[in-house]
């Protein structure tokens, strides 16, 4: 008789977290939205490196990627607070918040700094589902998160911008229409401070892909859609410049702050998905007659992970609260990300050690879960970079770089 393997569907119990109480109502339905995809529907998705479109959709429908849009164009009206709770949710369901994310801290530059005109145009089409904004084109391959020397060019003739350059890890250019982009409208050498000089521009994608604009998919470790873009004397309409032209830096800051704090979010709800996970595995599996949640050497590791992950949560909540009330969030927002991220990796790390053999099992989903999560070490913005931002804006140390 083959001997039965150790509980692949464990019923875990959600560990009690120091999440604020007052939004409860919303945790429930979106876990009741989420419950109506298995963790097997992800698994596959993931295998097939597919986008998970009714899962996209159901959460489109439910007015959930809508969260941020005020209800005069047909959102929510809601906060960072309320949509980190959404990035949140679908991590801790076993999902991936990293396929519809985009959406959210898009958000930030549009609504702050679009036109009136460009609000009506395309806030009630992304609210309904009819358009979506997936897709920030920032990074570069030659200068990385040195944001201010980006050497992708928009000039200006007559009513129309051309745009020649590269951007690398775009995501989502294949599930998105709309597209923010940033590229330098006034050489470096001319501009009295380096961050000027920049514009923000958002870009209708069916538009440009295949005149003007090139995407080449780039294979990744998670199977996350993502790509590297080449514009050619792309075409794009005046109108598409957000705000004033040159102060596009400035703008795209609400958006990185808006998305460091998103991840923050989503790490967390990686993290505590890692411990329930492991949690419930330890109480059920036996070795030598005990459970194995009932030796020190698996407690101790998932206890101080857990500690780390509240704490976490704690500073992402203080971010999301500074961003929601229009103050300053860079240092929060960052802080949040850095402390998210190492909690999420140090609990995946010690579910792959409860789950031992298992964890490499995809039947488990630790594995899918673990590669998911360590990208967060990297993107959007690495550890070390944070660390430099701390020391120089918050302790006042010479800049390293």
């Amino acid at each position: 008789m083959q001997e039965k393997r150790p509980l692949s569907r464990q019923k875990e119990k959600p560990v009690k977290t120091s999440a604020p109480e007052d939004h409860d109502d919303l945790r429930d339905a979106l876990r009741a939205l989420c419950a109506e995809f298995p963790p097997e529907y992800h698994r596959q998705h993931g295998a097939d490196q597919t986008y998970p479109e009714d899962f996209i959709n159901a959460l489109t429908r439910a007015g959930w990627l809508a969260a941020m849009i005020p209800e005069r164009f047909g959102g929510s009206g809601l906060g960072l607070t309320e949509a980190s709770i959404v990035m949140e949710e679908i991590n801790r369901a076993g999902g991936n918040a990293g396929h519809c994310h985009g959406q959210m801290y898009n958000m930030g530059t549009l609504l702050r700094h679009g036109s009136d005109e460009q609000k009506r145009k395309y806030l009630p089409r992304i609210a309904s589902g009819e358009l979506r904004l997936q897709s920030m084109a920032v990074t570069e391959p030659t200068t990385g998160t040195d944001t201010t020397r980006l050497k992708t060019t928009a000039v200006r003739k007559g009513d129309r911008y051309a745009i020649n350059g590269q951007k690398v890890w775009i995501s989502r250019i294949q599930h998105s229409d709309l597209m923010i982009l940033l590229a330098r409208t006034t050489p470096l050498a001319e501009v009295k401070r380096k961050s000027d000089g920049l514009s923000i521009f958002l870009v209708e994608l069916d538009q440009v892909i295949g005149k003007g604009m090139e995407v080449k998919p780039i294979p990744n470790m998670v199977g996350h859609e993502t790509n590297e873009l080449f514009f050619d004397d792309m075409d794009i309409p005046a109108e598409a410049l957000i705000g004033e032209e040159g102060k596009g830096f400035r703008y795209i800051l609400d958006g990185l702050n808006a998305e460091r704090t998103l991840i923050a979010a989503e790490c967390i709800g990686d993290g505590y998905w890692f411990i329930d996970k492991a949690t419930g595995y330890a109480r059920d599996r036996e070795v030598f007659g005990r459970p194995i949640g009932q030796n020190q050497g698996i407690q101790f590791p998932l206890a101080r992970a857990f500690a780390h992950l509240e704490a976490a949560n704690l500073m992402r909540f203080e971010a999301c609260r500074r961003f929601d009330a229009h103050q300053p969030a860079g240092a929060q927002a960052n802080m949040a990300k850095m402390l998210a991220a190492d909690a999420s990796w140090e609990a995946a790390n010690a579910a792959m050690q409860t789950f031992g053999g298992f964890g490499f099992a995809q039947e488990y989903d630790v594995e899918r879960k673990f590669r998911e999560t360590r990208l967060y070490q990297v993107a959007p913005i690495s550890t070390n970079l944070i660390l430099s931002y701390v020391a120089e804006h918050i302790l006042g140390l010479p800049r390293s770089f």
